[in-house]
């Protein structure tokens, strides 16, 4: 496959990382747009922690995520126009491989994340997976509520999933991921720009061959902005990604990626 770090990063060729240049290996990746009341708490939860880097990945916002994210000292990579959540992930993946770390974190702007959460993701890639899924629904609890239209379509995708990757995934939807150097260097190049790219997204990784593991976690609503509300939209795009599925299904599985 290329080699994402010949690839510009948000406009930018960032330079990899010399030996020892960075102690650090650990990156967490933001995507935000329009999160300026909720992200100086993200920031502030994360700045508690030790042990790896933040890069906010502002989406072409109009309000001022972009200042109070380098104002909590995170590293903000500014898109010049919405690309939505796949590019701007696939934007924080180059940026991850070309600056050298081993592995990374996808994290939500908008509060809904527990910082706390973190080891229990990292931990599954130090025994050798490669793409770790925080999940709300993993210990079979019920604690995270969800509408009963949006709880009956995530079910239908996860019972898609079962099929296609002859495995259960219990949270499909999951934007609280890990990821390992072998993922990353993947998704630097391959990670889909569609709406709800998460699900495309995991399906990719299991057909390439990663290991996919899920961990239990808790998840809050999200401390401010709107997450959107609108049915048709979300009724369009999960049509979409049931299209998709059913397309995928007809692939063979591929070796894993070195």
């Amino acid at each position: 496959m290329a080699d994402a770090r010949a690839y510009p990063v948000c406009g930018t060729v960032w330079r990899a990382n010399t030996p020892g240049e960075n102690p650090i290996d650990t990156l967490v990746i933001i995507p935000a747009y329009n999160e300026e009341l909720a992200l100086p708490a993200v920031l502030e939860s994360l700045g508690r922690l030790d042990g790896f880097d933040v890069v906010v990945i502002d989406d072409g916002s109009s309000d001022a995520t972009a200042q109070v994210a380098r104002s909590s000292g995170a590293v903000v990579l500014s898109l010049p126009f919405n690309l939505g959540i796949g590019g701007a992930l696939r934007c924080g993946f180059r940026y991850a491989v070309n600056a050298g770390y081993q592995r990374a974190v996808q994290f939500d702007a908008d509060g809904q994340h527990d910082s706390e959460a973190l080891a229990a993701l990292l931990g599954p890639l130090d025994d050798g997976a490669d793409l770790v899924i925080g999940s709300r629904f993993a210990d079979g609890s019920g604690a995270y509520d969800v509408s009963w239209a949006r709880g009956k379509a995530m079910g239908l995708l996860r019972w898609v999933v079962r099929m296609l990757a002859r495995r259960t995934i219990t949270d499909t939807s999951s934007g609280f991921r890990a990821f390992s150097a072998p993922m990353l260097e993947f998704f630097a190049t391959s990670y889909p720009s569609e709406y709800m790219e998460s699900v495309e997204a995991l399906l990719l990784a299991v057909n390439a061959g990663f290991d996919v593991v899920e961990v239990p976690v808790v998840m809050h609503s999200r401390t401010a902005g709107e997450a959107s509300t609108l049915r048709l939209r979300l009724v369009y795009h999960y049509l979409r990604v049931m299209l998709m599925l059913v397309v995928k299904a007809h692939r063979r599985p591929q070796e894993k990626v070195a």
